[in-house]
């Protein structure tokens, strides 16, 4: 069975990404070109940044068909530019990734493959280009939440997803932090959306500066964290009393 995109928006957050947001939007460019070129969309959700990424993307935006740009003012932090991207986006299929480059556009063709058979494609990181704590980090925070809601997946927070858009029409989203990956899977398969994996390879960071792994980012996803599980739970409750 074949799988074949209807409509494709694109989108990756830019934090401070002046070095690298010209590069990726091209790299975007040229595979929506190759997998949907009569119908794609690359939104460029500029977050808050305070040094030239905005009027780069607007100048990309300009010369580039296609390409358009979007600005949280002020940041909003991680979930807030993904929430932008997501309510941003108008095409059948949401893909999204991160403005960093430490992903290849390209194996977008590892995703498609998945999607006869689930609703949505989560990658996970073969070979992580992350220093040693952050990878240690993310290893005990997939383990907590594949416990706590039941997922089940390899790499929760790898940025290489392809959603339905759908589903962003049957969800909230609460989290403007390091959860939104979290809770919008988890959500999704509360949901009976059915979610495949495949690898894809993950590059150092050439340029700019990773801004994700401090204590007050951590701490705030704890706390979101369980307070997700506890709507999800009280969701569920109601959910099984009104049937």
């Amino acid at each position: 069975m074949t799988f074949e995109l209807t409509g494709l928006t694109v989108f990756f957050p830019c934090y401070n990404e002046e070095a690298n947001v010209d590069r990726v939007t091209r790299a975007a460019l040229a595979m929506c070109r190759r997998v949907c070129p009569a119908n794609y969309e690359i939104i460029i959700v500029n977050d808050g940044s305070r040094d030239r990424t905005g009027p780069i993307a607007d100048e990309l935006a300009a010369t580039l068909p296609g390409v358009r740009a979007v600005h949280n003012h002020p940041n909003l932090g991680y979930g807030g530019a993904l929430q932008r991207g997501f309510r941003e986006a108008t095409k059948d299929w949401v893909f999204y990734t991160d403005g960093d480059g430490q992903f290849d556009f390209e194996e977008i063709d590892k995703l498609l493959p998945l999607m006869p058979r689930f609703d949505i494609a989560s990658a996970y990181r073969l070979d992580r280009k992350d220093p040693l704590m952050r990878r240690f980090n993310a290893f005990a925070w997939t383990t907590l939440v594949n416990v706590l809601f039941g997922l089940w997946l390899r790499d929760i927070d790898c940025a290489f997803k392809l959603y339905p858009r759908r589903l962003f029409e049957q969800i909230p989203m609460k989290s403007t932090g390091a959860l939104i990956d979290t809770e919008i899977l988890a959500r999704a398969k509360r949901l009976g959306y059915r979610i495949g994996q495949v690898g894809v390879h993950h590059y150092p960071r050439t340029a700019g500066t990773q801004t994700g792994a401090n204590l007050r980012v951590i701490l705030r996803a704890f706390r979101e964290l369980f307070l997700l599980w506890g709507d999800i739970r009280r969701t569920a409750v109601k959910d099984s009393r009104s049937t």
